[in-house]
C-alpha cells in the first residue's frame, strides 16, 4: 500500500497488475476493503491494473475531522478524478462501491473526461437521508435489529470485528468475511480515537456530508459503459435502487446477484469481474 497526493489531499491506494494495463479505479465505501481481493486479483489477471482506494477520513487517506468533514460528495467525486489523472495512462473505468457509487455517480457526471466506464455496486442514486417516493428504503425490521444492537469500545480491536460480523449476520452478509475485513480495516486505521475508527468501520462521515444539488435527475447524460451491480438480498439499499439506476443510465446493464446482500461475496467474483472486464477499456 501507498498514498497519492491528488486534489491538495493524501489517498491511500493500493495497486495490483500491471502499471501499464488499463486502469480500474476502486472508491472504497469507505476503505479500499469494501473490494475484495478476489475480485481486484480477478480483473488484474484479466489484463487490468487495479488501483482501490480509500476515501477521505478513512484508512491511509487524508483524515480531519470525521465528525465534522470540511467537503462535500462534490469534492470526493474531485478526489477521483484527479486520482485517475495522477495515475495516468489515459480514462479510468471507475468503480464505487456503497458510499463510493453515491461518489462515482457524480464523479462521471462532474469530470466525463477522467472515466472511460463505470461499475456501481450496492448503491443508490439519492443521499443521505430518505430516498424518493418510488425508491424503496431501508428494510425496516432489519434496521431496527442492527441499531438495536450496541456499539462496541471502538478502541478494542476484538471487540469491533464481532461487531461487524453481528451486524454482516442482519444485513444477510457473510460474518466471517466481515469479521476479518473489519480487523484488517482496525489494523491500518491511523490511530483508535473512537471517532476515527467508527468512520472507518461505519462510513458515519457520510452521514454529515452536503451532497447537494442532487444529481439523479443527471443519470441520463452518463455516456460512457456501466454496469449496475447489486445483491437481490440487500436489505439496506434494496434492489431497486440498482433497478432505478440502471433504467436512467442509458445502455446500462444491471447484474443482480441472486444470493447476495450488502456486500460482494468472494463466491461471485469471478462473475462480477467478468461483468466489469466485458465493459471494455473506452475510448482512450
Amino acid at each position: 500500500m501507498s498514498t497519492v497526493n491528488a486534489n491538495g489531499v493524501t489517498l491511500g491506494v493500493e495497486s495490483f497488475g500491471d502499471d501499464d494495463a488499463p486502469l480500474v479505479l476502486l472508491a472504497g465505501g469507505t476503505t479500499m476493503l469494501s473490494w475484495p481481493d478476489a475480485l481486484c486479483e480477478r480483473l488484474a489477471a484479466g489484463g487490468r491494473r487495479v488501483v482501490r482506494y480509500d476515501l477521505r477520513d478513512s484508512g491511509e487517506s487524508t483524515t480531519a475531522d470525521p465528525q465534522a468533514p470540511a467537503y462535500t460528495l462534490r469534492d470526493l467525486a474531485s478526489d477521483a478524478a484527479a486520482l485517475a489523472h495522477a495515475l495516468g495512462g489515459g480514462p479510468a473505468h471507475l468503480a464505487g462501491i456503497g458510499v463510493g457509487g453515491m461518489v462515482a455517480q457524480v464523479a462521471a457526471l462532474d469530470h466525463p473526461q477522467a472515466f472511460s466506464a463505470l461499475t456501481l455496486a450496492g448503491t443508490r442514486a439519492v443521499a443521505p437521508g430518505p430516498p424518493d417516493d418510488d425508491l424503496p428504503d431501508h428494510d425496516t425490521a432489519t434496521m431496527s435489529r442492527l441499531f438495536a444492537h450496541p456499539m462496541p469500545d471502538w478502541t478494542d480491536r476484538e471487540a469491533v470485528a464481532e461487531f461487524a460480523a453481528a451486524g454482516a449476520a442482519i444485513l444477510g452478509d457473510d460474518p466471517d468475511a466481515a469479521r476479518t475485513t473489519a480487523a484488517r480495516v482496525w489494523d491500518r486505521t491511523p490511530g483508535t480515537a473512537p471517532p476515527v475508527q467508527l468512520a472507518n468501520q461505519l462510513g458515519m462521515v457520510f452521514s454529515a456530508l452536503d451532497c447537494a444539488p442532487r444529481w439523479r435527475e443527471r443519470l441520463p447524460g452518463i455516456a460512457i459503459p456501466t454496469l449496475v451491480v447489486h445483491g437481490r438480498r440487500d436489505p439496506f439499499f434494496p434492489v431497486g435502487n440498482a433497478e432505478a439506476i440502471a433504467c436512467e443510465i442509458p445502455g446500462a446493464r444491471l447484474l443482480v446477484l441472486e444470493d447476495a446482500a450488502t456486500a460482494i461475496p468472494g463466491k461471485a467474483a469471478d462473475e462480477v469481474a467478468g461483468a466489469m472486464l466485458a465493459l471494455g477499456t473506452g475510448p482512450s
